[in-house]
């Protein structure tokens, strides 16, 4: 079993645990990256505000438990996310977003608390054709895990299979449990990762606190969590290959991120990527991804 500890960043009035890519390792299934925001308290009058910027190569998943953010992005969809829903945004080609706190909660004030996730798309799909999906929480499966509250986001898992379609195995569950509670893992998946954002668990005799990133070994795993939390449970087949990764960008061949840097550079409105109605900035290509 593999152990990686997120290390906070401050973003200016709230952190960021980067989690994956990590330097011991990169990828699990297609999840490519992974980081927990929060939890950030904003007064009245502030917010988020991630101005619009490009993705190639592959999907995103914001999940919240706490808060809210509207999505909005060059295929002209306006969408505002809460905790339990999911907006999967496929970059495919190339696509453009921004992410913003919307007005009523930035009117009053609120707090945030999230997990960023990005997957690889399998090499057929690279370079598909720039797609958004909603998915009401209403919509995704409630999973029957003893003394523990479970969702199925995405994938499949525990015989469940979730409305989000994604062509790779996957599965991406979040369980909130009580302490005492026993999981186990799903073992219709060679790659699996546990994600520990609030609480505490206890796995193979060790305790792991939150902010603990384990990557387990294929076969039957259970854990018990020894305070009351959240958890991620996530990951699927291994890739089709090593993915490149820069800024905001993904691909199998680093070829395909350095045309993606071009276009964004030469043309960030308007061209490959589209434009973002109602928005009128956004991130500049940076010198060092």
């Amino acid at each position: 079993m593999q152990v990686i500890q997120g290390k906070p960043r401050d973003l200016g009035g709230f952190s960021v645990k980067r989690l994956l890519p990590h330097h011991s390792r990169r990828m699990v299934g297609p999840f490519i990256f992974f980081d927990h925001l929060g939890p950030a308290d904003f007064a009245p009058g502030e917010g988020i505000d991630v101005r619009p910027h490009p993705h190639i190569g592959l999907s995103t998943v914001t999940w919240l438990f706490e808060g809210a953010l509207r999505h909005r992005d060059s295929l002209g969809f306006v969408q505002d996310i809460r905790p339990g829903a999911v907006n999967w945004m496929t970059a495919g080609r190339g696509i453009q977003h921004s992410e913003r706190t919307p007005p009523a909660e930035r009117a009053a004030g609120h707090r945030i608390h999230a997990i960023q996730t990005w997957v690889a798309l399998p090499k057929p799909h690279e370079a598909d054709p720039p797609a958004f999906t909603h998915h009401p929480a209403e919509t995704l499966p409630s999973l029957p895990l003893a003394g523990a509250r479970a969702t199925l986001i995405a994938g499949t898992a525990f015989g469940a299979a979730a409305p989000v379609a994604f062509s790779h195995p996957i599965f991406y569950v979040h369980v909130e449990g009580a302490a005492g509670a026993e999981v186990a893992l799903p073992e219709d998946h060679a790659e699996r990762g546990i994600y520990v954002a609030t609480g505490a668990i206890l796995m193979e005799g060790n305790r792991y606190p939150a902010g603990t990133l384990l990557v387990v070994e294929p076969g039957p795993r259970r854990f018990i969590m020894l305070e009351a939390g959240h958890l991620m449970l996530f990951g699927g087949a291994p890739m089709d290959g090593p993915r490149h990764i820069w800024w905001n960008l993904v691909a199998s061949d680093p070829a395909a991120i350095e045309a993606a840097k071009e276009d964004w550079a030469r043309a960030p409105q308007g061209g490959r990527f589209g434009t973002v109605p109602g928005e009128t900035e956004w991130i500049p290509l940076p010198a060092d991804g």
